[in-house]
C-alpha cells in the first residue's frame, strides 16, 4: 500500500515552467510502475509520463522534449518538471503508482496555463 500526495501545480504563462511533485508514504524504489496522468472536466483521464517495470521513461508524444520525469529515492519522490508550457496542457494532474497488484492515485493538482 502507498499513500501518494501531488503539489506543485499552479497558474502560469504559456511558455512558463512548473515542476510537479508527488511525495510517496513508502519507498519508491520497490514500486516498479509508476506515472502522472492530467484530466480535463469531460474528458478520460490521459496518461502522460512514466515508467512501466523498470524500464526507462516514456512520455505521450505531445509533453516529449518538454516534460522530464525524475524520482528522488532519498526522498521518496516523483517529480514532473514542465517546460514550455502550451494552454492545452492545462488539467488536474495524478500520480499514480502500481504495486501489489493494485494501482494507487494522489489527489491531483490543478495546472493552468493561460496569459
Amino acid at each position: 500500500q502507498v499513500q501518494l500526495v501531488e503539489s506543485g501545480g499552479g497558474l502560469v504563462q504559456p511558455g512558463g515552467s512548473l515542476r510537479l511533485s508527488c511525495a510517496a508514504s513508502r519507498s519508491i524504489s520497490s514500486i516498479n510502475t509508476m506515472g502522472w496522468y492530467r484530466q480535463v472536466p469531460g474528458k478520460e483521464r490521459e496518461w502522460v509520463a512514466g515508467f512501466f517495470s523498470y524500464d526507462r521513461m516514456n512520455y505521450l508524444d505531445s509533453v516529449k522534449d518538454r516534460f522530464t520525469i525524475t524520482t528522488d529515492n532519498f526522498n521518496n519522490t516523483l517529480y514532473l518538471q514542465m517546460n514550455s508550457l502550451k494552454p492545452e496542457d492545462t488539467a488536474v494532474y495524478y500520480c499514480s503508482a502500481i504495486t501489489g497488484g493494485r494501482a494507487y492515485w494522489g489527489q491531483g493538482t490543478q495546472v493552468t496555463v493561460s496569459s
